[in-house]
């Protein structure tokens, strides 16, 4: 098979069906503004069949991450990892909005919270300040996504997958590459 977005998806759900707990989540990688890489962990979400991750536009990784960034994944359960090198598209505002509505309650806290009190990143007095502003904090009824809530959409160029469960010992190296004719399929040595 040449598609590895298919792959992905096959082996992603191989991984939520074994309850791997880091089949939800991926790590982007990036490089910030005072050219030092940076790296995260954040909920892997599909929207509309594509793979996205959801940000908040206060946040240091946000214009950095709208240029373009790394992503990986490992499930340890069936020992699988995936590398991609991404393009980043926005995401509808309204299918952001729509998709924020699903988060909990302290996530929604908390983006309202960098609207209204202090981006993301920025220090505070002390954590039990935090957790006070957040605790009292009013909100308004409906409760609806704050401007700064943002999605970005993953648009793979590079895809290499690494699959450790070789019986004869030798890990199975494949990268994908995308062209103007579509996906092209290399083997690497591992």
């Amino acid at each position: 098979m040449t598609d590895p977005i298919g792959i992905f998806h096959d082996d992603r759900a191989r991984a939520r069906q074994a309850e791997d707990p880091m089949a939800a989540l991926c790590t982007v990688a990036n490089i910030d503004a005072d050219q030092q890489p940076q790296l995260r962990t954040l909920v892997l979400r599909e929207v509309d069949g594509a793979l996205a991750i959801f940000v908040n536009a206060t946040s240091p990784k946000w214009q950095a991450l709208t240029a373009g960034f790394a992503m990986h994944t490992y499930w340890p359960s069936i020992n699988i990892q995936y590398r991609f090198q991404v393009q980043a598209a926005h995401v509808d505002p309204n299918l952001v909005a729509d998709s924020w509505q699903l988060r909990p309650d302290v996530p929604k806290r908390m983006d309202w919270y960098y609207e209204n009190h202090a981006p993301q990143s920025a220090p505070v007095s002390s954590r039990d300040d935090l957790l006070t502003n957040l605790k009292t904090m009013n909100l308004a009824e409906p409760l609806q996504a704050p401007e700064n809530a943002r999605g970005l959409i993953m648009e793979p160029q590079r895809i290499e997958r690494l699959d450790l469960n070789q019986p004869d010992g030798v890990h199975e190296r494949t990268l994908f590459m995308l062209s103007a004719t579509g996906w092209q399929r290399e083997t690497l040595v591992p």
